[in-house]
């Protein structure tokens, strides 16, 4: 098993680095996108660092991480002339499968959450093995041809555009605060708000330290490193929580934060501009009492869960 997991971990991260060289091929051919060889050296040097990314020696995937976000800034990435969808097939497709479209997606959650539960040393690779089966049971439902799938990648990564690696940066960035000794400070100040051994409020600072830095930091991937080195280890991992329930929830207990903050611009301030929305803060004033709902839910959840 300790050999299978960084085989696992090495073949997903092929895959995804191949996904990423196709949509460099396509970028590379579409001669309507006046910045097509940009784009097209985004996404090819990412997906190298996807597929050789442990025999890359790090001074190297450095520079070329300097180069994405070169290539970034001076914005010679652009979306592509993509296939235009045919909204009379779409919605026919819709009214026949109807409900059975969230199928695959549930299959991802539920496998990858029965993975970590019952086969721990799998945990890091859950995600990755139900991507593959939800793959399968995509091609099932929608009855699409395999080949369909490299499209809609294609498809999928243009659309999302650079914003789709912001999670592996924003987690690298919760590394580097964790590394910078922030994580301490935290447990620190923690420590004299929580009293010894106290389950329940461990929970609650754990649950709140999640929301209140995914609020600052605009997404919860960058809090959930310093957070669970400075909360969820102290004052919840070591009572007693089990790691794979009491970490799941403190990430989406982290989304909660997303929607409070205005600092999360794609999911707050970007629809309000689409919408010119006089209200700027419209979508957050909205989803505010669903987030506080929710934070109390979560808190209850790994309380009761975890332990």
């Amino acid at each position: 098993m300790e050999t299978l997991v960084p085989t696992l971990l090495e073949i997903a991260y092929v895959v995804m680095g191949l996904q990423l060289l196709h949509t460099a091929y396509c970028a590379f051919k579409d001669d309507s996108n006046e910045a097509r060889i940009g784009t097209g050296l985004f996404w090819g040097i990412l997906g190298v660092i996807f597929v050789g990314g442990s025999y890359i020696p790090p001074l190297v995937t450095g520079i070329l991480v300097v180069v994405l976000a070169m290539l970034t800034l001076l914005k010679q990435v652009k979306i592509g002339k993509l296939p235009t969808l045919n909204e009379e097939k779409a919605e026919e497709s819709s009214q026949k499968l109807g409900f059975a479209i969230f199928v695959p997606v549930i299959t991802l959650a539920v496998v990858a959450f029965l993975v970590a539960r019952f086969y721990p040393k799998l945990s890091s690779v859950s995600v990755g093995i139900g991507a593959l089966i939800a793959t399968i049971v995509i091609v099932l439902v929608t009855r699409a041809k395999p080949k369909e799938l490299l499209a809609e990648n294609n498809r999928m990564i243009q659309l999302t555009s650079t914003s789709s690696i912001l999670p592996q940066l924003l987690a690298a960035l919760g590394a580097i605060f964790t590394l910078a000794g922030v994580g301490t400070v935290i447990s620190d100040l923690i420590s004299g708000f929580v009293p010894d051994g106290s389950r329940f409020f461990g929970v609650v600072a754990y649950v709140l330290g999640m929301v209140v830095f995914t609020m600052i930091m605009g997404n919860a991937f960058a809090a959930f490193t310093v957070i669970t080195a400075g909360v969820g280890v102290p004052f919840v991992f070591a009572l007693g929580a089990d790691p794979i329930i009491a970490s799941a929830f403190a990430m989406t207990a982290g989304y909660c934060g997303t929607l409070l903050t205005p600092m999360a611009a794609n999911f707050n301030a970007l629809p309000a501009a689409l919408l010119d929305m006089k209200d700027k803060n419209g979508v957050i004033k909205v989803q505010a009492p669903v987030a506080l709902i929710m934070i109390v839910v979560h808190i209850v959840l790994m309380y009761v869960l975890a332990f």
